[in-house]
């Protein structure tokens, strides 16, 4: 079985969608993205600093646009991506990526919510001075113990001993002078304390906006932040991705669903590298490929060709996808990928 992944705020770098724009009919729906976002994605894609990434508001729309220009060299439609991959997933704002990957947002309604995410979610940010730190190593309950102690929330659980703290400056500040034993802490080059209480206003504004959509069904079934329970249904995907805003990413329980559906295959869209990265630690024997650039396509289809068109887990009650059964993991570690 062949999954894709969609990458979240973190994985961006300057210039790293230039050779992908070389490509007929790319830079043309770079720039139709542009107009729907109201910003210069194609300038951000090439030429942007990285101090002009790491604003939220300019990185999460690139993000979302970049995964799906792509993921469109390798799937023509959210039909044909059901046809090649039995499951999908994004990491954080990689979710919006997903929805539109499957059919369950349009394109542009997938842009439209990113761009005023990255908007709240910076508004948000500038409240108060918050952001948030790697924590590599270490035993999981001291680390838990750790960010406790200073007020800080476990924000991403990616998995592979590594969990992102998240909250004031100061709290992060405090933890850097005393981490915990056998671990290291290693502040982000981010704007805020995402999916932490801190981006509650950013939710409340992305609920009111998504009450005027009307979702479809996922052509395939996305493994959920919060709990890496797959989800076909779009009006239930579009409810869970606006609450996300605020709540911690659970990657490590995505992972662990993938290796319950027998997963063969990873590919990771642009800008890729992240996700694969964990992937690696996590999923022993699964093929895995970060698409960098174009010279990647042709080794994605050759995966496609050998893992894909697997059968995608049947849809249960609410369009919740039913997988085994197992008790999850209850470690909590994470990495970086916003």
């Amino acid at each position: 079985m062949l999954v894709f992944v969609f990458p979240g705020q973190g994985s961006q770098s300057p210039g790293f969608l230039a050779p992908w724009l070389e490509l007929p009919g790319a830079a043309d729906r770079l720039r139709w993205a542009s107009a729907v976002v109201g910003d210069d994605l194609l300038a951000h894609g090439t030429v942007s600093d990285a101090e002009t990434l790491r604003d939220t508001a300019v990185a999460q729309p690139l993000i979302v646009a970049a995964g799906l220009l792509g993921l469109r060299e390798l799937v023509a439609s959210p039909a044909d991506l059901g046809r090649t991959a039995g499951a999908v997933a994004g990491h954080s704002v990689g979710e919006l990526t997903a929805a539109a990957a499957t059919g369950a947002l349009s394109p542009e309604q997938a842009l439209v919510l990113v761009r005023e995410r990255g908007r709240g979610m910076a508004a948000a940010a500038a409240a108060l001075p918050t952001g948030m730190s790697a924590v590599l190593g270490g035993d999981p309950e001291e680390v838990a113990a750790a960010l406790a102690r200073h007020g800080l929330t476990p924000a991403n659980a990616n998995g592979g001993g590594q969990v992102v703290a998240a909250g004031t400056l100061e709290a992060l500040a405090a933890l850097a002078a005393e981490p915990p034993a056998k671990a290291r802490v290693v502040p982000l080059q981010v704007a805020g304390a995402f999916h932490t209480e801190h981006m509650a206003p950013a939710v409340g504004t992305l609920r009111a906006l998504a009450a005027g959509l009307e979702p479809g069904t996922a052509s395939a079934p996305i493994a959920a932040n919060a709990d890496g329970e797959l989800v076909t249904d779009g009006a239930l995907f579009l409810q869970r991705l606006v609450a996300q805003v605020s709540r911690p990413v659970r990657w490590d329980l995505v992972t662990e669903t993938f290796a319950r559906l027998g997963v063969s295959a990873l590919i990771e869209v642009p800008p890729a590298g992240t996700l694969t990265n964990l992937a690696k630690r996590q999923l022993k024997g699964v093929e895995v490929l970060a698409l960098k650039t174009p010279d990647d396509l042709e080794r994605a289809r050759t995966m496609i060709a050998e893992h894909g068109g697997a059968t995608s887990p049947a849809a249960g009650p609410a369009g919740a996808a039913s997988t085994p059964t197992t008790t999850p993991s209850t470690t909590t570690p994470a990495e970086a990928a916003l």
